[in-house]
């Protein structure tokens, strides 16, 4: 598994990055097994860096997971110490809303430890941006959360360039990631100035949804049909000559960006969580990048 340095911070995250939104299932014991398989899995595969939030499962994957490292403490008793554990919260339900109040993010952070049964977040994330945010506010919770030794790392998702700018300008230290979908369908972060930004400031782009618009539908699909069968047989083309599946090649499409794209793999499948991997190994040219977009697109670049 390669591994990245995230800027300004000591977190060294596998390149991909293991997401835990599926893992309960229904709650069942029979989902909470294959969650748990699922999660041994990507350890085994190299996976280090996890990616929770407060809603997922209604608090139950990060549950699941607390349990499994329970587990794996009695058989690796520093096995905490070798993980990277996020957490997001900011989404509200009853009535459905963003909240980034102190009360709300502070309560979520610690029950969020309590359930994955840490002591701290290696990176505690905004999960979608509260229009009616305070940045001093949230300044002076991060200082509070970090103080307290519950978070080392703060970062965003979700956020457009001008959301993270404001955000960072109240902040003492720099914001590590921004997660935001990118996928075939989904390209805005190439254009809106998102991955410009992670450049210039050293901020690590993480993918949520990578395979959308290939492996499943994305959210919000807009391709026509006439827009899948292109995008099909440029993947079925490029499939032939790099020897692997499409979804495999649109993940190595998103890793050859510049600004280092970290996708997240949702899968519960562990022969899937394993093949993502080649995706790794796969050396992307140029041209190919331009000729998926073009099929995307429906026209050449420019």
């Amino acid at each position: 598994m390669q591994k990245i340095n995230f800027t300004s911070s000591s977190i060294t995250s596998s390149r991909l990055i293991y997401g835990c939104m599926r893992i309960a299932g229904d709650n069942t014991p029979a989902d909470k097994a294959k969650g748990k398989l699922a999660l041994r899995a990507a350890l085994e595969a190299g996976y280090n860096h996890f990616d929770h939030a407060d809603i997922y499962g209604g608090g139950h994957c990060e549950s699941l997971f607390g349990e499994l490292l329970t587990e794996l403490k009695q058989e690796t008793p520093t096995i905490r110490e070798q993980l990277i554990i996020t957490s997001k919260a900011g989404i509200r339900f009853e009535p459905q809303r963003y909240d980034f109040s102190t009360d709300y993010l502070t309560t979520s952070v610690e029950n969020s430890l309590k359930r994955l049964n840490v002591d701290y977040l290696d990176m505690f994330l905004l999960h979608r941006p509260d229009y009616l945010f305070n940045t001093e506010e949230v300044a002076q919770t991060f200082q509070q959360l970090k103080a307290s030794g519950k978070v080392k790392h703060f970062g965003v998702s979700n956020f457009s360039p001008s959301q993270v700018s404001l955000l960072q300008s109240a902040l003492d230290e720099p914001l590590l990631v921004n997660q935001i979908e990118i996928n075939i369908h989904n390209i805005s972060s190439l254009t809106d100035g998102s991955l410009d930004q992670c450049q210039q400031l050293g901020i690590t782009p993480i993918a949520w949804c990578p395979l959308g618009g290939v492996a499943y539908p994305a959210w919000g699909n807009t391709f026509s049909t006439a827009d899948e069968e292109r995008i099909a047989a440029e993947l079925a083309r490029q499939g032939e000559q790099y020897n692997c599946s499409p979804w495999q090649l649109i993940l190595a499409w998103l890793l050859k960006h510049p600004a280092n794209i970290c996708p997240i793999i949702g899968s519960t499948t562990p022969e899937r969580i394993v093949a993502a991997k080649q995706a790794l190994a796969i050396e992307y040219n140029h041209a190919d990048w331009y000729r998926l977009l073009e099929a995307r697109n429906g026209y050449a670049q420019p």
